[in-house]
């Protein structure tokens, strides 16, 4: 553990932190000692709660996953943006961790993360400026980046040289789709880009990157063709550039694998063989570590009629987050104490798990319900009219798409199976 996590654990935590109900000063290290049940209705809620014993069980379960694939995993890191689940991810064998900006590359990089891909052209004059310096002042410390232009690879060139590293950056050509994200179209338009990075003076082209996970929508069969159709672009952009001299080092990276396709990518990158040089296939999950209750339970459904029993007992939901009913106005509505600055709703509204009454056994749970909406604060939850939930009652609910709930959270309790507190996280958004 390298000093700024250790730091990290150790803070104190002030008065207001969302979710704990502090009078005063508490170090960070000693919320398990508190004796903190998230059902006896004594926290601040809405609370954030990750399951440790399913962070577990999602670290080992990928993990076997990626070395059946043949693949190693850089998980990508904006997903939750915590030192500690880094940490926990590198210390469960992941090879690197993914990051989208040059401000997440330098939080990682703090917090003792030593060798990271940076999935986006990065182009601000200030963020290859600082790449730049922080690859010369720490040798050790390894980044990829990518490019899908000759705009983006010149200005990537002019600013590295200006500061003169002692290494070439190691770039991945990105390829993507008509009416995607970024990425160039086309796998001859990939060739000409790679060539251009090959002859850049501080560049070296160290291999071909792609996200499929964006086509996630009603038309399944259209999704899956898209995706297929990125893969096989990837994996003829490799060979050309291979046949072609272009790649520069002793191995050559391919990459792909947000959350919704994996296995998929994992498929298609096994069959990638006869290169000039050893082949590494990296997969970039982010979402794996929590999974959801939403979109990617959805996907992880899909999945497993493709495999059938090697994803039978695949990821599972780890976060959860808990909200007491606030008011009772109307017969079949409960108002809780969670809204928009507490979960996410990019892709949908948060999903009722459970409820409970503090001071009874076990939580019941919570079916024929649904949040119909929310606003900054209240979530409107629909319910039968007849339904015995009553004001002070903790209500549980699951969200779709992790990432926009952790970047609510600056910090998120860790608890066992029987909701007792053991610890806590932190974010940095």
């Amino acid at each position: 553990m390298n000093e700024a996590l250790r730091a990290l654990q150790n803070q104190t935590l002030l008065p207001g932190v969302k979710g704990l109900p502090l009078q005063a000063p508490l170090a960070q290290d000693r919320i398990a000692a508190q004796g903190y049940c998230v059902l006896d209705g004594r926290l601040s809620y809405p609370v954030a709660v990750l399951r440790q014993s399913t962070l577990d069980h999602n670290l080992r379960w990928m993990r076997e996953f990626a070395e059946r694939a043949g693949a190693l995993l850089a998980p990508h890191g904006k997903t939750t943006m915590s030192p500690q689940l880094f940490q926990a991810q590198l210390d469960a064998g992941a090879w690197a961790i993914t990051l989208a900006t040059v401000p997440q590359l330098r939080v990682a990089h703090r917090f003792g993360v030593r060798r990271v891909l940076l999935a986006n052209q990065p182009v601000a004059y200030a963020d290859i400026e600082s790449l730049a310096a922080l690859l010369r002042e720490d040798e050790g410390f390894e980044a990829w980046v990518l490019v899908d232009s000759s705009a983006g690879a010149a200005r990537l060139n002019e600013v590295v040289r200006r500061h003169a590293p002692r290494r070439r950056l190691p770039v991945l050509v990105e390829l993507g789709l008509s009416g995607g994200r970024t990425g160039a179209r086309g796998v001859d338009a990939a060739l000409a880009l790679a060539g251009e990075v090959a002859a850049a003076s501080h560049l070296r082209l160290a291999g071909i990157e792609g996200y499929e996970g964006l086509w996630t929508g009603a038309d399944r069969a259209a999704d899956l063709q898209r995706v297929q159709a990125l893969l096989a672009r990837m994996l003829d952009a490799t060979r050309r550039c291979d046949r072609a001299g272009l790649f520069d080092g002793e191995e050559i990276l391919i990459s792909a694998g947000g959350s919704a396709y994996f296995d998929l990518v994992a498929d298609a990158f096994a069959g990638l063989d006869g290169l000039s040089r050893p082949l590494r296939r990296v997969l970039r999950s982010g979402c794996y570590l929590t999974s959801d209750h939403g979109l990617y339970h959805g996907l992880q459904q899909e999945m497993r009629t493709r495999h059938g029993a090697e994803f039978r007992h695949g990821l599972q939901p780890a976060l959860e987050l808990w909200a007491m009913v606030q008011s009772r106005p109307e017969p079949g509505l409960a108002l809780l104490t969670l809204g928009k600055r507490d979960a996410s709703y990019d892709v949908e509204l948060p999903r009722p798990l459970q409820w409970h009454r503090p001071g009874e056994p076990a939580p019941w749970p919570l079916r024929e319900a649904r949040i119909a909406r929310m606003n900054d604060q209240h979530a409107y939850l629909e319910l039968p009219p007849e339904h015995p939930l009553q004001v002070g009652d903790l209500v549980a609910v699951g969200i779709s798409h992790p990432c926009t709930t952790f970047d609510k959270w600056p910090l998120m309790l860790l608890s066992d199976d029987s909701y007792r507190v053991v610890g806590a996280i932190n974010t940095f958004f």
